[in-house]
């Protein structure tokens, strides 16, 4: 017998900030930024605002609500990271050296990136009850208790666009509420990053052929046979 999945109404979020960078993968060095947030960033947002293990959120479709603005900026970047094994020999002796300095020139880099400012856009979602749901886990209830803490201003911790510097400011859009207008641009915007699967013994990245239409951006089901790894 097929599992009934039990999902909420369509709940929508309007997301704003001065700068993202949704990072290509295949960029290795520089960070470049997709034209629209990618759906994996959208579900980040929605769970810093409300994330339950009774839960799992599907992003729907994502609004461009601003035109399409780049910024090129270069930047000190730490190219690398604290040994590890020197770590477990702290932990170990007690005591160990694990500082980084950055001004030293094998650990600091410079790189440019190519983010986007200024940007907007309205979230649609909805969530789907987990297997770990119980008794008393309804959709209503996590509806009001999403549309309260995105009312408010709460959240888990501070959601951003792509990168921890670029803050996102939220606001729910109620069911009566008219949707923001989304920009007047239609164009193909190639393969995009929909998620990381974690089925495998590693996270494999999958994607899907993206396109705006009249600003909107309509995203598959995960499963979905568009989707590829």
């Amino acid at each position: 017998m097929h599992e009934t999945i039990v999902k909420s109404r369509t709940l929508r979020l309007k997301v704003w900030g001065e700068n993202a960078c949704f990072t290509r993968p295949e960029m290795k060095g520089e960070r470049v930024s997709y034209d629209v947030m990618t759906p994996s960033v959208a579900c980040g947002i929605l769970e810093a605002i409300l994330w339950k293990p009774s839960l799992r959120w599907r992003v729907t479709q994502i609004d461009v609500l601003k035109p399409i603005r780049w910024e090129s900026v270069r930047r000190n970047e730490v190219g690398t990271v604290m040994s590890t094994d020197l770590a477990i020999t702290a932990m170990k002796k007690g005591s160990g050296k694990l500082g980084m300095y950055v001004d030293d020139p094998r650990v600091r880099q410079q790189r440019a990136g190519l983010f986007l400012r200024d940007v907007a856009y309205t979230i649609h979602a909805y969530f789907e009850l987990t297997g770990k749901a119980g008794p008393e886990d309804t959709t209503i209830k996590f509806q009001e208790m999403f549309l309260r803490r995105a009312e408010k201003g709460q959240c888990f911790n501070q959601p951003y666009l792509g990168c921890r510097e670029f803050s996102a400011h939220f606001e729910p859009i109620a069911p009566d509420q008219t949707l923001p207008e989304p920009i007047p641009e239609t164009h193909d915007l190639g393969w995009m990053l929909h998620d990381l699967d974690y089925d495998g013994e590693t996270p494999m990245p999958r994607f899907f052929r993206a396109s705006l239409e009249n600003g909107c951006m309509v995203i598959p089901p995960f499963d979905d046979r568009e989707v590829r790894s």
